[in-house]
C-alpha cells in the first residue's frame, strides 16, 4: 500500500496481542506508517476497545476511513473465552486479585446451560467499575484504582447467542454473540451470581465484528513486516 492508500482510507484487521491496550496498538501502527512514508501526520483510530487482557479482532481505520469508525463500532460482536467460577474480583477479570470465593459443588452441566437462558435477548447490564466509561469527565477505572466508589447505571444490551462450549470446573468456556456496549466481564460476574456462586473472566478473545473475522486479521508484527516490504 502507498501513502495515498493510507490517507484515502484503509480498514486494517489486527489481531491484538495480550496485554496491549487498543490505544497502544493504534499508536504503534500510526508511528510505523509515519516512519515508512516520512509523513508528519495521519489519522488512525480503532473501532471498539479491547481490554488489555483480551486478544483478538481490532478494526483500525486510517485516513478518510476514520469517519466510518462509528459504523463499525455499532456492529454485532462475537467473543470466545473462559469464565472461572467460584471466585470474584473487583475488576471482574484478572486485572485485580480475587476478593471472595464461593462454592461450586452444586454446579452441573444442566444448571450451566439452563442459566445461560437468563441472559439471552435484551438484558439490563451494569458496566464494571474498572471500565473506560466516563463519569463527570473521569474514566471509571481511574476512580476505581484510587479506591473511589461511584454509582453505575445499568444499560440495555442484547445477547443473541450464549453457549457453554466446554466445562472443566471451575472453568467454563463460552461463545457469545452480542450488541455494542456489552461487557463480557459483567456477564461473567452476573453469570456467577445467577449460579449462586461467583465468577470472573479469565480469558477473552474477540472473534468477529459484523462481517469481519479474526481469521482474516494479522498480528502487529506481520503488519509492520508487510509495511516495510512494500
Amino acid at each position: 500500500m502507498t501513502e495515498e492508500d493510507f490517507k484515502n482510507g484503509q480498514v486494517l484487521l489486527i489481531d491484538k496481542p495480550l496485554e496491549w491496550t487498543s490505544f497502544q496498538a493504534v499508536n504503534k501502527l500510526r508511528w510505523e506508517i509515519k516512519q515508512r512514508f516520512k509523513i508528519k501526520k495521519i489519522k488512525v483510530g480503532h473501532a471498539g476497545t479491547l481490554d488489555p487482557l483480551a486478544t483478538g479482532l481490532l478494526i483500525i481505520c486510517t485516513g478518510k476511513q476514520t469517519k466510518e469508525i462509528n459504523v463499525y463500532q455499532g456492529q454485532i460482536k462475537e467473543y470466545t473465552g473462559t469464565f472461572t467460577l467460584g471466585a470474584t474480583t473487583p475488576s471482574y477479570d484478572l486485572e485485580t486479585e480475587i476478593d471472595k470465593t464461593y462454592p461450586t459443588s452444586h454446579i452441573s452441566e444442566e444448571l450451566l446451560k439452563e442459566t445461560t437462558k437468563q441472559f439471552m435477548g435484551e438484558i439490563q447490564q451494569k458496566p464494571p467499575i474498572f471500565s473506560a466509561i466516563k463519569k463527570e469527565g473521569k474514566r471509571l477505572y481511574e476512580l476505581a484504582r484510587k479506591g473511589e466508589t461511584t454509582e453505575i447505571k445499568a444499560r440495555s444490551v442484547t445477547i443473541s447467542k450464549f453457549e457453554i462450549t466446554k466445562i472443566n470446573l471451575p472453568e467454563v468456556e463460552f461463545r457469545v454473540v452480542c450488541s455494542k456496549g456489552t461487557y463480557i466481564r459483567s456477564l461473567a460476574f452476573d453469570f456467577g451470581n445467577a449460579l449462586h456462586s461467583g465468577g470472573h473472566l479469565s480469558a477473552l478473545r474477540r472473534t468477529k465484528i459484523g462481517d469481519f473475522s479474526v481469521e482474516n486479521a494479522v498480528s502487529i508484527d506481520a503488519f509492520i513486516e508487510n509495511l516495510k516490504a512494500e
